[in-house]
């Protein structure tokens, strides 16, 4: 990423380090007094307190902090899922010398606990043989109350995700109400959002060359408690809907550029009138750089007390805290709860290629904690053999949590740094048998894409580099990509690169080679992507792109495995409930998926997500993606049990214990003659003997309370990956599926007619005979 003007005043490891240690790096970070004593040390700097089984490896959030300060000199200690109903697993370790750092761990401790549908799990992936129970809810709360209770005077530095998505008011999809900062409820003294390092080595330095936590006030990345709004500070004021205070327009980042050119060509006609015109060069009058708008000013949002009995008042905080993210123009943001004023300080500047190449070049060993012995932690098994090559995603998606949190700069490691992690997984990795599982991160092709103008990029307030269409200031050029998988698949002892993180296949199709090296050699046999839905209604909510980008995909896709010789199929995941979402809009989606041949095992309804913007939908039913005001866009939200379990029901058309639910709904919205019998053009079969009494015609089958699995979308049978007859055009004139919704009022069902031309298969995915 250019990082020209997105750059800090100081690279990341250059303070000094701590007490001019050049101790070795431990073998671990220390989880008891025995590994303390082993290396000689009589106390820890820092201590690290975590919802997740302590694993050494750069996915874990806790192993990359720690090892971050260990690189400075800092003696770091782990109290990883202690048990929380006293304070005397927090003192296991003893007092820390600068501070506690509290984190729930990778996941949100409440989103990792409770299903969409706020059913506890019994399981949870980042702890020992997958047992769940062992963190608390809201852990960030309890554990910082533990750490107050074990050493009262020591400060509380909370980070990861839990406290980076609740640093402001927000709502709660758990207790249905708005909650406030997690600093407040916390009482923690600072809070870090993002990927922390950069804030977090200034809060140990600070501190260790003697500050006070309460004097760290303007450190970007962090958000503090204060009485007032900071001193010399310009501040404006936003707590009402008609005082926008203002989100500014897209700055011109050409403007200095277009002085400069214009005093130029006054220069050079001056000279072409009279070329022997003698020219004095005068010394240039100083003149004080400007003040940039977004520097040293604030916004004043609506207070707490306010956002809670006004959801108006929500919609439009939540509107301008989105608009706040860029770290090149980005404003401080305060918000008063009561009497208190919690200050939001602008985002870290994103990490060069150069310093996030060292933070994953440092020493991990790569596998879990000794003390857990043989126990399977479900979350390591999963990445043990993959590699994050990335971070941030400038995609927007409305549902998704990753932007708010990683910021929109995507920040990518070097060529050589993926390769060296490469061969250090082949040769020190336990049960590595030559396949790499992923080459990736949040978006597996956004990978040094970047915007081509550092003005630009500076200045931007964009949503989403990719929505409603692509930026024209976005490189989509997949070189690097190409080149690194190229490169990976040639090293010794490697068998297979496989790319498992999501494709935005939007931007893949602006660089075919792109997506024919990856169908050529990186496929196994299935590729996620996520349409999430079919119809423009709900697209429009999450910022996703229309279905035309899926059919020219899939039409590549197609064509480079036909070309290869090989039989691969696209996963494509759906969200049901999402807000902005009808009931038709899911019948449509399941004609669509029934056109196809598709059958869904598993469906994630929305999940309302702190600080999402598709969350704020959900609860104010405004939209905030567009100016907010008293009588703007209206955004319907699926709510309510039955309704949110419809929508996951429609996905799930083909499952017998669904078809009453569906049918009831067909008759309420007059479709029940188009959509409910026997023929292929019909969504569900009629009401049967058989079905009444609990027995379908082919076998039994047994109705089945139990709650989908989270976050998983699969596909049933083999014929369903038969290509579907298709007769929309592409962009570029080809025929390659349809892109059209289906039109409910019409007389007739265009999608099921045109099902009825696949003669081979029928929608169970069955041979016809």
């Amino acid at each position: 990423m250019s990082v020209d003007l997105l750059q800090a005043e100081r690279p990341l490891f250059s303070y000094p380090s701590f007490k001019s240690r050049n101790e070795k790096a431990a073998p671990f970070l220390p989880m008891s007094r025995q590994e303390m004593k082993k290396l000689g040390w009589d106390s820890c700097d820092i201590i690290l307190v975590v919802g997740d089984a302590y694993v050494d490896h750069p996915s874990f959030g806790m192993a990359v902090i720690g090892r971050t300060l260990e690189a400075q000199g800092y003696r770091v200690g782990i109290i990883a899922q202690p048990d929380w109903q006293s304070k005397d697993a927090f003192m296991t370790l003893g007092k820390p010398n600068l501070f506690f750092g509290v984190s729930a761990g990778n996941m949100d401790s409440m989103i990792n606990r409770y299903t969409a549908e706020r059913r506890m799990r019994h399981d949870d992936a980042y702890t020992p043989n997958d047992e769940g129970g062992k963190r608390p809810d809201r852990a960030v709360l309890v554990y910082t109350q533990r750490c107050k209770e074990a050493y009262k005077s020591v400060p509380v530095v909370i980070g990861g995700i839990e406290a980076s998505l609740r640093r402001i008011a927000h709502y709660d999809y758990w207790s249905d109400k708005v909650r406030r900062s997690v600093i407040l409820d916390a009482k923690a003294d600072i809070l870090l959002y993002g990927n922390a390092e950069r804030p977090l080595l200034e809060v140990a330095h600070r501190l260790s060359q003697g500050e006070q936590i309460g004097d760290l006030t303007e450190i970007r990345g962090t958000a503090i408690l204060t009485k007032a709004a900071l001193p010399n500070w310009d501040g404006l004021d936003s707590r009402k809907v008609d005082q926008l205070g203002k989100i500014d327009p897209i700055i011109n980042p050409y403007a200095d550029i277009n002085v400069a050119c214009a005093t130029q060509k006054l220069a050079d006609e001056s000279l072409n009138d009279d070329p022997t015109q003698v020219i004095t060069i005068q010394p240039a009058e100083f003149k004080p750089s400007k003040k940039k708008p977004w520097e040293n000013t604030y916004i004043q949002l609506p207070s707490y007390e306010k956002v809670c009995e006004d959801k108006v008042l929500y919609a439009h905080a939540s509107r301008i805290l989105h608009q706040e993210t860029n770290p090149g123009c980005a404003r401080a943001l305060a918000q008063f709860h009561g009497k208190r004023l919690v200050w939001i300080n602008p985002p870290a500047y994103p990490l060069t290629t150069e310093e996030i190449d060292s933070v994953f070049g440092l020493p991990y060993q790569r596998v879990p904690h000794p003390s857990y012995g043989d126990a399977k932690i479900p979350a390591y098994d999963m990445i043990r053999f993959s590699i994050n090559i990335m971070r941030g995603c400038f995609g927007g998606c409305t549902f998704c949590s990753i932007t708010e949190h990683e910021g929109r700069v995507i920040q990518s490691r070097s060529e050589d740094s993926i390769i060296k992690e490469i061969e250090t997984i082949r040769d020190t990795v336990p049960g590595f048998t030559g396949v790499i599982s992923d080459l990736g991160g949040p978006t597996a092709n956004m990978y040094r894409l970047k915007c081509k103008s550092p003005k630009a990029e500076q200045t931007c307030r964009r949503l989403s580099c990719v929505y409603p269409d692509i930026c024209h200031h976005l490189n989509t050029d997949h070189e690097h990509t190409i080149n690194l998988y190229r490169r990976a698949r040639k090293l010794s002892g490697i068998k297979k690169i496989l790319i498992a993180s999501g494709v935005r296949y939007d931007i893949a199709v602006q660089d075919p080679r792109y997506v024919k090296e990856l169908v050529e050699h990186h496929v196994g046999g299935y590729l996620k992507i996520a349409p999430e839905h079919t119809e423009k209604g709900p697209l429009d909510k999450m910022m996703k792109p229309t279905m035309s980008s899926y059919e020219v995909f899939k039409e590549m896709f197609e064509k480079y495995s036909k070309a290869a010789g090989k039989k691969q199929y696209l996963i494509p995941y759906f969200i049901s409930a999402h807000p902005g979402t009808t009931d038709e809009d899911m019948i449509n989606l399941a004609l669509w998926l029934k056109s196809n041949n598709f059958k869904l095992d598993q469906v994630q309804n929305f999940y309302p997500s702190p600080m999402a913007n598709a969350t704020t939908m959900y609860h104010t039913e405004k939209n905030p993606l567009h100016k907010v005001t008293r009588d703007s866009e209206e955004v319907i939200s699926p709510k309510g049990g039955r309704q949110r379990k419809l929508h996951k029901a429609i996905l799930r058309y083909h499952v017998p214990e669904n078809w009453p639910l569906i049918r009831e709904t067909l008759k309420k919205l007059g479709l029940a003659r188009k959509l409910i019998g026997k023929s292929p053009q019909h969504l569900v079969p009629p009401e049967s003997r058989n079905e009444l009494q609990g027995i379908a015609q082919q076998g039994k089958f047994v109705t089945n309370n139990k709650p989908a699995q989270n976050a998983v979308t699969r596909f049933t049978g083999s014929a369903q990956f038969k290509k579907a007859t298709v007769n929309t055009k592409s962009a570029g004139g080809k025929k390659v599926g349809s892109t059209k919704p289906v039109k409910l009022g019409q007389s007739n069902n265009k999608i099921a007619d045109k099902a009825k031309g696949n003669k081979q298969f029928n929608f169970s995915g069955q041979k016809k005979r």
